[in-house]
């Protein structure tokens, strides 16, 4: 009798409990690439040379649900209505695609897609930088339908520091305190990835819900801000939330730190922002390359992560936000949106269990947005919106 190999374990299990993925970057690499012209990237068709996404890959991928990143960079000046074009993007794929995407807003909605065989397509903002010190605006990209916000980017905002910043105001201000709580009211997850350590263990403080890494990884097993401690991880179970593990090569690799930071530097002396991911460039990238070799971080690279995060928080507080289409890096075997059964593979190799690996793909991220969706109802029965400013409240 032939045994049944790990990577066909791992698709068999994906069928019934795909992957919702944290953070996919499409609509920014759109906007990027062709200004949202989506007949030049149509996701229908092979777009490999182009893109880290398409449909074919993402079902290929075992995708069930997808957190789409509606993000926009921190030093644009009108980043309120750039948001709103990423959202509009986002629409605009669930409209062109109705047989493979299915809106959702909702956990029941995510359940919903799944049975129909569908990806269910959700928001989250990436920078509180979205919201212009509003709460209203907070509250619009709700109704809007984000359903995550990154407190920072890579830069600080006003009322909270990024893990990549100087630090400005020792964590959340009493403005980023009730940030935190109207996107409670709301059902809005916080997300803590890109915020500094003191950011993260403020807003653990002061969330009356489960909140949410998108898109980090262990500091733990590589030192890098971006990151999380063990001593945020192993505050996850009582707060409910969960970290979802990215796949960045620079954030899953000590040795690919320096590579890195070296790389960047390079992309900035040539007049281009260190993320920028357009053709021109990514030619700037590979020509670094190819003077300097790049570390390889591998799927075994991002195992490493997930052993780890599961010894610190528990089976139930880990997931998966792969970062495509907003990284130029990726592990080998985890190069685009297809490769998730090749890190189930390797979980299975390492003796994860069926039933964990459920909780890793599908069910602790349902259960999580559930769970904000019940404080949100509860909350409302008792709370107004709130209408306060950052000039009321930070001085």
């Amino acid at each position: 009798m032939t045994a049944v190999r790990p990577l066909e374990t791992a698709r068999e299990l994906l069928r019934e409990f795909p992957v919702v993925d944290g953070h996919n970057d499409l609509p920014w690499a759109l906007r990027e690439q062709v200004r949202y012209d989506l007949d030049a990237r149509d996701i229908a068709t092979d777009q490999s040379a182009h893109l880290h996404t398409d449909l074919a890959r993402l079902r290929a991928g075992g995708v069930g649900a997808q957190y789409w990143s509606v993000y926009v960079r921190s030093d644009l000046p009108d980043a309120v209505p750039a948001t709103l074009e990423q959202i509009d993007c986002v629409r605009q794929l669930i409209a062109r695609y109705p047989q493979t995407l299915a809106p959702a807003l909702t956990a029941a909605d995510m359940e919903a897609a799944r049975s129909q065989g569908r990806i269910a397509s959700l928001m989250g903002a990436e920078g509180g930088h979205s919201i212009a010190n509003s709460l209203a605006t907070l509250r619009a990209l709700y109704a809007l339908g984000v359903r995550y916000m990154t407190l920072t980017h890579n830069d600080n905002v006003d009322w909270a520091d990024s893990a990549t910043d100087e630090p400005g105001v020792g964590g959340l201000s009493a403005f980023g305190r009730a940030v935190v709580r109207e996107m409670n009211r709301e059902g809005m997850l916080v997300d803590l990835s890109h915020v500094a350590a003191t950011t993260m263990r403020d807003a653990l403080d002061a969330s009356e819900a489960p909140v949410i890494f998108s898109h980090s990884s262990s500091r733990a097993v590589c030192d890098h801000p971006r990151n999380i401690p063990d001593d945020v991880l192993e505050r996850l179970p009582s707060n409910g939330g969960m970290a979802m593990v990215t796949f960045v090569p620079k954030f899953v690799l000590q040795a690919a730190v320096d590579w890195t930071a070296a790389a960047d530097e390079n992309m900035r002396e040539h007049g281009f922002h260190h993320l920028a991911t357009t053709p021109e460039a990514m030619k700037v990238h590979r020509a670094f390359e190819e003077r300097t070799p790049r570390p390889v971080a591998t799927v075994s690279t991002v195992a490493d992560h997930l052993d780890h995060m599961r010894e610190v928080a528990g089976v139930d507080h880990i997931g998966i936000g792969g970062d495509y289409d907003g990284t130029a890096f990726t592990p080998d075997g985890l190069s685009d949106v297809s490769g998730y059964p090749n890190l189930i593979a390797e979980l299975l190799d390492r003796g994860w269990s069926k039933p964990d690996l459920a909780k890793l793909t599908w069910q602790n991220a349902v259960r999580v947005l559930g769970a904000a969706e019940d404080v949100a109802r509860g909350l409302q029965a008792t709370r107004a919106p709130s209408n306060a400013t950052i000039e009321s409240l930070d001085g």
